[in-house]
């Protein structure tokens, strides 16, 4: 087996940089055989103490407050930038010009101008790019699309895409960055919705038209004092600040092959915890798939027996794609993190294998188009098409 040693750096150690620095250090015990072997070269945080603290708790070999640094370093071939939305470009640009190839979490750009942007810069540079569109690759979510490709719900005439999550709904919440427009750009559209209509581009195909509108809920939140995370909670009597972005976005959309579908997303919705969902309906069956019950997918295929005429549960297990490289059994589930490893391997794989693969920045581009779209119709009112 030949082996592929690739140097990776991480920037920004919050949440997300630590669920891929993870997913990284997994790859070469679930994908043992693909011989993809990264070494967690240098980490980065604004923090010193949690760029520290990351080093030791991941193992690093180096850690740093300058994120240049990871881009600069000579034993650093993959730049992750899990950074706040207003410094993807930066970033991006700097690992570009420096020939790194780049994996950026979504939204790539706070506009849909930046990512253009930032997908131009990748590829006139000739590096591999991803984005962290990791809901894409759950196991039952791979299945789902492999049932659609073979036509096994026949022609395809409906679609429904939602995320709901409650991070935003609790009016104490902090303003952090995710709700200025400065730092975040969009809200919901950008961070949310974005993977609401990646999955609908994978599973359907390209959208050519959309009607949207948008609402903020909670307009002004607690300020934050220090670093206030986005799971934090301010006081009654705390001074407060304008939300700036949207609670809130639904939107009307019909795909260039026919299919109509409906969109939604919301980050103050009360009730649902992570409800990244979709429903797919054809001429022959339909289906159903919700993240926060991950390893189900519910199938209706109908035949003549009228015990098969309404939706079966069918259970995870390794006969569904990647469930196995992380445990042998059925209804033994897989995570949320097992998803980023899925997603960090594919990424390092077409690095190896030198042929890019989807979600690029390409991916994110064609996504910014759909946003372009429904934003026009926020003010139009109107239906708006697709570039």
């Amino acid at each position: 087996m030949q082996t592929h040693t690739l140097g990776v750096g991480v920037i920004g150690m919050g949440w997300m940089g630590q669920a891929h620095s993870r997913a990284y250090r997994n790859i070469a015990d679930r994908f043992y055989d693909s011989g993809i072997r990264p070494q967690l070269v240098i980490c980065a945080d604004e923090a010193p103490a949690r760029a520290q603290q990351a080093q030791e708790a991941l193992g690093f070999a180096q850690s740093t407050s300058n994120w240049r640094e990871v881009i600069e370093h000579p034993d650093v071939q993959v730049v992750n930038v899990a950074s706040p939305n207003y410094l993807h470009l930066e970033m991006v640009r700097a690992a570009t010009t420096a020939g790194k190839h780049v994996f950026c979490e979504k939204p790539v750009g706070r506009s849909p101008a930046e990512t253009a942007e930032i997908e131009r810069l990748a590829r006139e540079a000739g590096v591999m790019s991803f984005v962290g569109f990791n809901y894409r690759w759950a196991p039952m979510v791979q299945y789902a699309k492999q049932l659609i490709d073979e036509g096994r719900l026949g022609r395809i005439t409906h679609y429904r895409g939602r995320f709901f999550a409650m991070y935003g709904s609790n009016p104490l919440g902090h303003l952090t960055w995710r709700f200025k427009q400065e730092y975040a750009g969009s809200g919901v559209l950008g961070d949310i919705m974005s993977h609401v209509v990646d999955m609908a581009h994978m599973l359907i195909g390209d959208i050519e038209r959309v009607v949207s509108s948008r609402h903020t809920f909670i307009t002004e939140r607690p300020l934050p004092s220090g670093q206030g995370t986005h799971f934090g909670l301010g006081r009654p009597d705390d001074p407060t600040g304008p939300v700036e972005n949207e609670d809130y976005v639904s939107a009307l959309v019909q795909f260039a092959n026919g299919v109509q579908g409906s969109f939604e997303s919301c980050r103050a919705i009360f009730g649902p915890k992570c409800e990244m969902s979709f429903e797919v309906n054809g001429t022959q069956g339909a289906l159903k798939w919700n993240f926060e019950r991950l390893n189900e997918l519910e199938l209706y295929l109908p035949t003549e027996d009228a015990a098969s005429d309404g939706y079966t549960k069918l259970i995870g297990g390794p006969g569904y794609p990647f469930h196995g490289r992380f445990n042998p059994g059925d209804g033994i589930g897989v995570g949320y993190e097992d998803l980023k490893c899925i997603e960090a391997y594919h990424f390092l794989k077409s690095i190896v294998d030198g042929q890019q693969i989807e979600p690029s920045f390409a991916s994110a581009r064609r996504l910014a188009n759909v946003q372009t779209a429904m934003m026009r119709s926020w003010e139009s009112g109107s239906r708006e098409s697709v570039d």
